[in-house]
Parts: C-alpha cells; structure tokens; sequence
C-alpha cells in the first residue's frame, strides 16, 4: 500500500513539474506515461493487440487507443504490410518534411520516397524501439519515434545498383499530428552507415551528390548569415537550469558541452558506465571515448552554433527514470579536421535527434543519430572536380 501511494505521489509530481516546465520553457515538453502503453512493454505482437484505452484524442480514428499505438501501427501497416494508401489517410496534402539540408514538401513526395524505398529494400522492417511523445498544442501530439532498420538491397536505388546486401540502421522521426494527420516531420536516417554497408566510398558518393545539385542550385546568395557559437565578441551562451527538473538539466547539459564545450563536464552529466549508440553502428562506453566523440564531431565545425530545438520527456517505471528526446542543429563552417576528415571551408547544417535514457539525472543511455552522408554532400558543394 506504502508502494502505491509512493507510486502515485511521484506520477502527481511529474505531472505538475511537466505543466510548469510547458509554461515556463517553450522547448521542454512532457507527456505522460500512464496515458499510453509504451514501447518494449510487451513485443509488437502483444503490443497491437492490448484493448486498455485511456488517453483522449479528439479527431483521431477511433482504432488508434493512443498516440503512441497510432504512431507504431501506421508506420508497421505501410512499411510491413505495405498497405501505402495508409499515408493518404494519415499524412497532410501540405506536409513538410524535414531533411537536413533540405526540405520535401507535399504528400506525393512522400507516397514516391516511400515506394522507391521499397523497390530498392523490399523486404525492410521497422522496429520501434522507442516513441517519445507530448501534447502539441490544443489536439495535437508530437513524437519522437526511434526505429531500427533491417533490408536487403534487392532493387537499383538511388544509391546505385542493387547489390543484394542485407543491412541494418537506425532512423528517427518526430512527427507533428493533429486531427489523425501528420503536417510536419523530421528526419533523420544513418545514410553514412547504409552506404558504408553496401560498399560504396562515402566521400565519392557525398561529391556526386554535391555535383547533381549544381544546377539546382539559386545562383543568388545561398548563404544569408554565418552561425558562430560566439555573437560577435561576446563569448557563447551559457545556460544554467532553473530548477532541477530533467528537462532544465537537458537545456543545461547542451548549452555547457556543446556550445560552451565544456567538454570535462561529461563527468557530470554522464552516468559513468554510460553507453552511447553512435552512428555508423558504434558504440561508446564511459567518459574517455565519450567525450573523444564529442571532440571528434565539434573540430569538424569549432566554431560552430549548436542549437536545441525541442525536448520531449517522458516519464518511466522506475523512479526518477525518464526517457528523453532532444532535436537539435548544429551550424557553421567546416573549417577542422575532425570526424568528417580534412575540411572543406564549406558551410554546413547538421541537423541530428537523440535519444536517452536519464536516471536520477545521469545519462546512462544515449542514441545519437544524424545523417553524416548529407554533411559530406554540402562539404562539397560547389567544389567541382577538385573536390
């Protein structure tokens, strides 16, 4: 009886430390766990079949029992059962998608991306391994869906000839959804990885795509402004939490490590047995090799701005455990040697969303993923064949 109300007293307080954080910070948002059943509960044969239905959802298909399910039945029906006309009935004629550097817009783009897709992977499943989520505003919620991918490479593509290779990689989508429609989505795929997987020289493939976008390319200014981590000679933001809620200790947490590059302060927000899920399948484990990743990614654009978006969190079963996604930007020149290899002097935009796993306010678990190959493509835009 003591668990319960202690069960209890802590869900109440998560509750009001959300609707103060949505108040009082624009890009801190939280949604409650006990309104859904959440992902890696119970396997996805389980999970479609539950009947326990509690969260509201005003102008939402009835079949959907929450938004977590919603989000995880839609993307199972289109990609599994390869029911397509499953995006007519769910995606916004207007939907804007964003993909790192660039932009789609309109939901025939959608229906061609994911049909050329399938010609060139036919058989690619889609784990959900997690869906963040919150309230987006007055009927709408926003997701943070974490995916990994296993294919074949059974059809031509845009990444070339079949080669009939299997791989795997990891994607993340945060979907914008009101009235049963998503109108807004960013996406964020490990195409470093996938090509790495079929074969292909990541930095040929990058400079073939920079050459195809020349004649696309607004031979008026491209470049309106130049993002520093500095404003002019006044040093970098450095943002200090409020209070000691999770979502402050995130904002906190970025700002210190990647715009100030307080790079010793992963001791302080790093668990230190934490595990990092990089891209291009890496794994690292602790402070040192933490740390170097950070240092490896920043040197490729030192001076660059790193911006945080929106940060999703939800509570978990255990007690001060939270399951966190943050979208973020980072912006600059490539002017170092770093994870990219030897600079370009190329602006570039990375746009990337994590995932992780807080517990008594230490990271223990991270999922880092952005797409590296569209970083590469803009180092070499405009470089012609001296690239």
């Amino acid at each position: 009886m003591a668990e319960e109300m202690k069960k209890e007293k802590a869900e109440l307080a998560f509750e009001r430390q959300g609707k103060k954080m949505a108040s009082s910070n624009s890009k801190v948002f939280y949604g409650n766990s006990k309104e859904v059943t959440p992902v890696g509960v119970y396997d996805y044969n389980d999970f479609d079949t539950v009947t326990k239905k509690v969260q509201k959802m005003e102008g939402f298909d009835p079949k959907y029992r929450d938004f977590v399910h919603y989000i995880m039945k839609i993307t199972h029906d289109i990609w599994e059962n390869k029911s397509i006309g499953v995006i007519y009935d769910t995606y916004h004629n207007n939907i804007t998608m964003h993909l790192g550097s660039s932009n789609l817009v309109g939901i025939k783009d959608v229906i061609g991306n994911t049909l050329a897709t399938l010609h060139a992977f036919p058989d690619r499943r889609l784990i959900g391994q997690n869906v963040v989520w919150s309230e987006y505003g007055e009927k709408g919620f926003m997701s943070s869906h974490r995916i990994l991918s296993t294919a074949t490479n059974l059809g031509d593509s845009n990444f070339g000839p079949a080669t009939g290779k299997k791989i795997n990689f990891r994607t993340v989508v945060d979907c914008a959804t009101t009235n049963n429609r998503i109108h807004e989505e960013w996406l964020v795929r490990d195409n470093l990885w996938i090509v790495t997987q079929l074969g292909i020289d990541p930095h040929e493939y990058a400079k073939k795509l920079a050459k195809s976008c020349k004649t696309s390319v607004c031979p008026l200014q491209a470049q309106f402004g130049l993002n520093e981590s500095m404003e002019g000679q006044y040093m970098p933001e450095k943002y200090e939490a409020k209070d000691h809620s999770v979502g402050e200790m995130m904002l906190e947490m970025a700002s210190h490590i990647f715009n100030y590059k307080y790079i010793n302060e992963v001791k302080k927000y790093y668990a230190d047995n934490a595990v990092v899920h990089y891209i291009c399948n890496k794994d690292l484990n602790g402070f040192d090799e933490i740390q170097g990743m950070i240092v490896s990614l920043l040197s490729s654009v030192p001076n660059g701005s790193y911006h945080v978006e929106r940060v999703t969190i939800n509570d978990c079963e255990g007690e001060n455990e939270y399951d966190v996604a943050l979208r973020w930007r980072l912006r600059g020149i490539n002017e170092g040697i770093g994870f990219f290899g030897q600079p370009t002097g190329k602006p570039v935009e990375i746009m990337g969303i994590n995932h992780y796993h807080v517990k008594n306010n230490k990271i223990v678990e991270e999922w880092d993923t952005f797409d590296g190959l569209d970083v590469l493509k803009q180092m070499y835009m405009g470089c012609g064949d001296e690239a």
